[in-house]
């Protein structure tokens, strides 16, 4: 049997990550019927259907995941190779996706991207903001930002900033209507805006820390959202009690906008990382993001 024409293996790709031949040809700049009779064609080759099709959505099969287990990292191997052969001529070419939550991407990456933008223009960034701790080499991301703690083993992680507190804070008005909490377990008893994970679908529990004592309290309210900004909003408005990080509260703080709540059990984490696969160091744009991130230079 001839190899599969590795175009034919791109398409497939391109199609079970979309999940969509609609998506996947806009992506890659051919007709829906095109990329179809591709698809079609590779499984005629190999003898077994690698998709299963319906109205609304595509899978891979079983066969279909194996492939694609085996085929993607080596195809993406390729593709950064070859970027970086591009680079060859000392310029940072290409996109870089990456994923952050919104309040990393506000705070440590997008002020520090605009000056490399400025200079280099022909770099492409997609930043994602996502609280899911995305797999950034089946999302095909570049690069992840997340707190030290929570980046994969195998990668490669640099820190972007200092250690990060999360804290407690209410309105006064929400304050005057009922007793702050004394002790941790009051918080059930309060109306808590919460933060919702979509990487288990569930909702953020709140780590506090005192005298080397930490503990996670599950709480409940009236408003659940996931994005740090809209928490923020709801505590101002006096909807409950925010469990955010405490640089973007502190200036409402001192205005006398917001108050701590529980501040003995304020936690601290290790601060934010960029990270990255082993793979992307051959790439020049990406080394310059990082280093851009790092605020030294590449």
């Amino acid at each position: 049997m001839a190899a599969p024409d590795l175009n034919h293996l791109v398409a497939l790709l391109t199609v079970a990550r979309e999940r969509s031949f609609t998506k996947a040809a806009a992506q890659l700049g051919v007709s829906q019927s095109s990329l179809s009779r591709t698809v079609t064609a590779l499984e005629n080759q190999l003898g077994m259907l690698l998709l299963t099709r319906t109205t609304r959505s595509v899978a891979t099969t079983e066969a279909g995941q194996r492939l694609l287990d085996s085929v993607a990292p080596k195809l993406e191997e390729i593709e950064a190779e070859l970027q970086a052969v591009a680079e060859l001529r000392e310029k940072p070419v290409g996109t870089v996706r990456i994923t952050a939550t919104d309040y990393s991407a506000n705070q440590y990456v997008w002020p520090k991207l605009q000056g490399l933008l400025r200079e280099h223009p022909e770099l492409h960034v997609e930043l994602i903001n996502d609280y899911g701790l995305s797999n950034i080499v089946a999302e095909r991301f570049d690069i992840g930002i997340r707190l030290g703690d929570q980046v994969e083993k195998d990668m490669i992680a640099v820190r972007i900033a200092p250690d990060e507190t999360l804290a407690i804070v209410g309105a006064p008005r929400y304050l005057q209507e009922r007793p702050a909490p004394r002790t941790p377990h009051d918080l059930t008893l309060h109306n808590c805006i919460n933060l919702r994970l979509p990487t288990k679908d569930t909702l953020m529990a709140w780590e506090l820390q005192k005298d080397g004592q930490s503990i996670e309290v599950k709480v409940a309210g009236q408003l659940v959202f996931n994005n740090s900004y809209q928490m923020l909003d709801a505590a101002l408005q006096g909807f409950g009690l925010a469990y955010l990080p405490k640089p973007l509260v502190e200036a409402h703080v001192q205005a006398g906008r917001l108050a701590w709540v529980l501040e003995d059990w304020f936690a601290t984490f290790t601060g934010t990382h960029a990270y990255y696969a082993t793979r992307r160091q051959s790439s020049l744009a990406v080394r310059m993001v990082i280093a851009a991130l790092r605020g030294v230079s590449e």
